[in-house]
């Protein structure tokens, strides 16, 4: 150390010293301002970045929930729509029965009317036939009756006497 001390030049010293000045400006002015733009762009693209991912992060949130909002609309629609159907289907059924029933009281209604009309028709046919019977059955009695004129005679008289008393 002594001898660093011996050695020791003051022009040797003020120009190392003006050198190292000069070498400062020249980096400052040439390297320094470009190596903190690049550091500061680096900086900036770093922080946009980080804004960018943050953007993005808020972003699917809000795409999320969305989603969810649509898929929870979806669902409310289906149900209403399912809920719509089975109305529908319940009304459909209800009118079918309801027209089935109409239409089953129709058809009763008219085999009743029919049964009833075949009815009076087959007892005014058996009307018809039992007084047809009756008229040959009294034919034949009356023939026989009148096959004698005394017999003729005698009812004759009996219905003259009855219509006089009359």
């Amino acid at each position: 150390m002594d001898q660093l001390l011996n050695d020791f030049s003051p022009g040797l010293f003020f120009m190392q010293a003006i050198i190292l000045l000069i070498l400062i400006v020249l980096m400052r002015k040439f390297a320094w301002k470009p190596i903190l733009e690049s550091l500061q762009t680096r900086e900036d693209g770093i922080k946009n970045a980080l804004d960018s991912a943050e953007k993005a992060r808020l972003e699917m949130q809000n795409l999320q929930a969305d989603n969810k909002k649509l898929l929870n609309e979806a669902r409310a629609e289906r149900e209403a729509m399912l809920k719509e159907a089975r109305e529908m289907k319940d009304k459909m059924i209800e009118a079918a029965k309801t027209e089935a029933e109409t239409q089953a009281n129709s058809i009763i209604e008219q085999a009743h009317a029919a049964i009833e009309s075949e009815k009076k028709a087959a007892i005014a046919e058996l009307k018809s036939h039992v007084a047809g019977l009756s008229i040959e059955i009294a034919e034949k009695v009356l023939r026989e009756e009148l096959s004698d004129n005394s017999k003729q005679q005698k009812l004759v008289d009996s219905l003259i006497g009855e219509a006089t008393l009359n």
